[in-house]
């Protein structure tokens, strides 16, 4: 049977191209079939599930990832007066990447349409910058008060060299690219609006593929650290 069709283009994990008479359809490619509506519909059927452009988001897979997330973050292992979690943000993230896995496997499952993940990526991340400012005022204003420009300067010195120094290693160590070193950086140090600064001045999300490990890594490790840091001072 023959299809009138006008254009056909291929997307994969790492390319969107028009198909030639010479390449291949490989499992994963999302085909996008451009014609009469009758042969688009019926060869959309032969090779494969049709993947309709949609505004609609499932929010179904949405929110199960949040639920689940949250509920890998709670639990806590205890060793002796230390709690060790992922944090809901960590388990969060987490999923993420799971459910973007299953998503980039079965474009069908899980479809959010690019107006609402560039709508939940910056305002979401605004809200969330805006309460951690919030929360963190009246702490900063009493602790200046307190201990003076001291308390400043120090915060200043605390945040700047561990900074430099996941740069320098990212760079020189590692030998990662500059948009892997930055994210991996904006990770260890849990600066969830770092990474946002960061995907929108290199215009890519390649920053994420660095930011996504050593940021539940660096969760765990604040919170352990944290505890230690009483426990030496009490």
């Amino acid at each position: 049977m023959r299809y009138q069709l006008i254009k056909v283009d291929a997307i994969n994990d790492f390319s969107h191209q028009h198909l030639s008479k010479t390449q291949r359809i490989k499992k994963k490619d999302v085909i996008t079939l451009t014609g009469p509506v009758d042969d688009v519909e019926a060869l959309a059927y032969k090779i494969g599930k049709p993947a309709r452009d949609s505004d609609e988001t499932d929010m179904i897979f949405v929110g199960l990832g949040i639920l689940i997330g949250g509920l890998i973050g709670i639990p806590a292992l205890t060793i002796g007066h230390v709690g060790i979690s992922l944090s809901t943000s960590g388990g969060a993230l987490i999923m993420g990447l799971i459910f973007g896995l299953i998503h980039s496997r079965r474009p069908t499952i899980g479809r959010i349409p690019k107006g609402t993940a560039w709508f939940l990526s910056n305002v979401g991340l605004a809200a969330f910058v805006a309460v951690v400012g919030i929360n963190a005022g009246p702490g900063f204003v009493s602790g200046l008060r307190s201990s003076g420009i001291s308390f400043f300067l120090a915060g200043v010195v605390v945040t700047l060299i561990p900074t430099f120094a996941g740069i320098f290693l990212g760079k020189y160590v590692f030998k990662f690219s500059a948009p892997i070193a930055l994210g991996a950086t904006a990770g260890a140090l849990t600066t969830t609006a770092a990474i946002g600064a960061i995907t929108e001045k290199a215009e890519s999300n390649a920053p994420v593929l660095g930011y996504t490990v050593p940021y539940a890594v660096g969760n765990i490790l604040l919170t352990v650290w944290g505890s230690l840091v009483i426990i030496f001072f009490s």
